[in-house]
């Protein structure tokens, strides 16, 4: 898969994608995530991506025509990309979209940000507009992380343990069951006597009926 990122703060993407499963996947060639200055398809010396809003309001706003040529650019770099738009007003993002997007082979994603992009970006340049919650963040590079991530551990060969990721917290609409380990008892704390049973049947209907 290939994962392309566009955002005025690449620099903000250095560390989240460099450890754990994430960097894991990039070293097998499972993915790979390219971040890329939005400023890099500005026209003016200024290296200018925003202006302010018609018919006024507060703040500033992406614009189009440099989103447009980004997109383009990556575009022409493969075939039948997704093209993913991260803003407060979009579909909320679920694990069964995350599953959808990690059987495709290229994601575009545009992070917003300032008081937002020019709607012309949501009806003519994304394919799909995505929000992670009825929250305000300060730009679209947060949901982006959240994003790569939940989408790359599903790639096949990413976890390396496919019972794991059978048995994940939302995966056929269920939370996962509550788990423990040693040491047995801590602080009066006790791990259940059930799961201590040997007794496999009845751990495994104790881990449905505490989903």
């Amino acid at each position: 898969m290939k994962i392309d990122i566009l955002t005025l703060f690449p620099e903000m993407f250095s560390g989240p994608f460099d450890y754990s499963i994430l960097r894991r996947a990039q070293d097998k060639q499972l993915v790979k995530i390219d971040i890329h200055n939005l400023r890099d398809w500005a026209a003016d010396k200024y290296k200018s991506v925003d202006d302010r809003p018609y018919g006024g309001g507060a703040g500033m706003i992406l614009k189009v025509d440099i989103i447009d040529r980004a997109v383009a650019s990556l575009k022409s770099q493969a075939s039948n990309p997704k093209i993913i738009l991260l803003d407060a007003g979009g579909k909320k993002y679920t694990q069964e979209k995350a599953g959808e997007l990690s059987r495709g082979e290229h994601l575009i994603v545009i992070c917003g940000h300032y008081e937002g992009v020019d709607h012309r970006v949501h009806e003519h340049v994304a394919d799909e507009v995505i929000s992670i919650g009825d929250y305000v963040l300060s730009g679209g590079e947060v949901p982006a992380m959240v994003i790569v991530d939940s989408v790359v551990r599903l790639l096949p060969g990413a976890l390396g343990n496919k019972k794991s990721l059978a048995e994940e917290s939302h995966n056929n609409e269920e939370i996962e069951y509550p788990q423990y380990t040693r040491p047995e008892e801590y602080k009066d704390w006790k791990v259940p006597e059930i799961l201590l049973s040997g007794d496999h049947k009845k751990i495994e209907e104790w881990k449905k009926f505490r989903q």
